[in-house]
């Protein structure tokens, strides 16, 4: 049995934490089966948004002759798209492994593993020919769980032998589809939509909600619903009840077609092919096989990890982080918390609660959206006070200049105190043009006059959120 001081699960957000302990003159191990870097380099945000970026230049194209420039059409090279991307994310994955295959500290681990003791983790030994896995068990004193999530899979008649996709398999297609249908309605399957859709695929989402992102402030679920269900086929409030692939040819190798039932709350059926399913129905967290009963370490009825304050979990010295605990899901809180999991674990009586202050979050897809606090709805449940200010893209400068339409910024604001208690903004830069709001929420008073008292650049885009700011009296 090899002994370590740290072990660190997973090799996406607890990689930094891992180097950086092993700087101590500590002894390390990673353990990952998979890819290095993590669902955000290999699996999610860096990829796809490597892909969205090729969707949002053909947009542009497509716009051109708003602003009076003819384009007499374009075509799209989907495999070189698609090598782009991979090339990029493969390389940068790849110069992370060969880094540390050539460390004795940290130590890398590549296979999958499992607890079988409190503090004990075993390796499965069928085919593994990596001299680098070492013993069978390693053990250490303090262990970092970072394991992440992985597509939920709906319990849906026919598409688990249907030849479905995830967000997974969809950022490395080697062929464009003709149509795509969603099943779910998030963030994922937006931004997915967005790509594929301005491309040229014909997109079908069909989500049981009666609006799409359902997560995000009411007043942006609804009018991006409202603008995305322009561009696609939007279909809302049906639950998918089956799921049917057809061959159509001799053999398997030919094409074939997905047929999709769906049914909503009035028994109404809707019936849709498309040459490709994507299963975009949520996350689930990657505990399952971790054998955590060997542990201690409690999770919640949907298998997330519940830590504390501290990141600890309910065994001493066990932590964890990440997707893998939900607090929110994204790869900007998971490094925040590998911040404060490094000193926690490394002094134990000197450990500091994770501030989790003015947590932001952008959906990348067109339009943009991006948010910070509280939602209206949240308020409204929990009976605060509050003021609101809306402002249109449109009705400034820069608005009109791009022509963005729908774009706008939310406010709202503590009535007493005139904090600002969320921002939300649907619209062009959306993922940038709130960072003003997180300075000032995060660092700054938190007052809405932060911002109304600051100088912004005429005709610049930030000046709708100066606009929406002033519009709390």
């Amino acid at each position: 049995m090899q002994k370590f001081d740290l072990i660190v699960i997973g090799g996406g957000s607890g990689l930094d934490i891992a180097s950086a302990i092993a700087q101590h003159g500590l002894k390390v191990a990673i353990i990952e089966k998979d890819r290095m870097g993590g669902t955000c380099l290999n699996r999610g945000c860096i990829p796809s948004k490597l892909l969205i970026h090729s969707a949002n230049v053909a947009e542009t194209i497509k716009n051109a002759e708003i602003f009076g420039i003819k384009v007499n059409g374009f075509s799209v090279d989907f495999q070189k798209i698609i090598a782009r991307v991979n090339g990029i994310t493969d390389s940068d994955s790849d110069e992370i492994k060969n880094g540390l295959l050539q460390s004795d500290n940290p130590k890398l681990f590549t296979k999958e593993c499992k607890f079988v003791g409190k503090k004990e983790i075993g390796f499965e030994t069928k085919g593994g020919n990596n001299k680098d896995d070492g013993d069978e068990i390693i053990t250490a004193e303090k262990i970092l769980i970072a394991t992440g999530t992985r597509p939920y899979i709906p319990k849906i008649k026919g598409l688990k032998d249907s030849g479905y996709i995830t967000s997974t398999e969809a950022l490395r297609l080697k062929k464009q589809p003709q149509v795509l249908t969603f099943i779910g309605g998030g963030y994922i399957a937006c931004e997915l939509a967005h790509f594929f859709g301005s491309l040229g695929t014909k997109i079908r989402i069909i989500q049981r909600n009666n609006v799409l992102i359902p997560n995000e402030d009411e007043e942006i679920s609804h009018k991006f619903t409202e603008v995305f269900a322009k561009k696609y086929n939007v279909h809302l409030g049906y639950d998918v009840e089956s799921v049917t692939k057809n061959n159509i040819g001799s053999d398997s190798s030919d094409k074939s077609t997905f047929n999709v039932v769906a049914k909503n709350k009035s028994g109404k059926l809707l019936e849709i092919d498309s040459d490709q399913v994507l299963v975009s129905a949520g996350r689930v967290p990657n505990t399952s096989s971790l054998n955590l009963e060997k542990t201690g370490v409690k999770v919640n009825e949907k298998g997330l990890i519940m830590v504390d304050e501290y990141l600890e979990t309910s065994m001493k010295g066990i932590f964890a982080l990440g997707d893998v605990v939900g607090r929110y899901p994204f790869k900007h809180s998971a490094n925040l918390e590998a911040q404060y999991a490094y000193g926690n674990i490394l002094d134990h009586d000197k450990r500091t609660p994770v501030d989790y202050t003015a947590m932001p979050h952008a959906i990348f897809s067109s339009p943009q959206v991006a948010g910070v606090g509280f939602t209206e709805q949240e308020l409204k449940k929990k009976g605060i006070e509050y003021l609101k200010s809306t402002y249109p893209y449109i009705q400034t400068g820069m608005g009109e200049a791009i022509e963005d339409r729908d774009g706008f910024v939310k406010f709202l604001v503590d009535k007493k105190y005139r904090r600002i208690l969320g921002c939300h903004i649907m619209g062009t830069d959306a993922s940038t043009l709130i960072h003003e709001v997180l300075v000032a929420m995060r660092t700054g008073n938190g007052n809405i006059d932060s911002i109304t008292n600051t100088v912004h650049i005429h005709p610049a885009l930030s000046e709708v959120i100066a606009r929406a700011a002033s519009g709390i009296s």
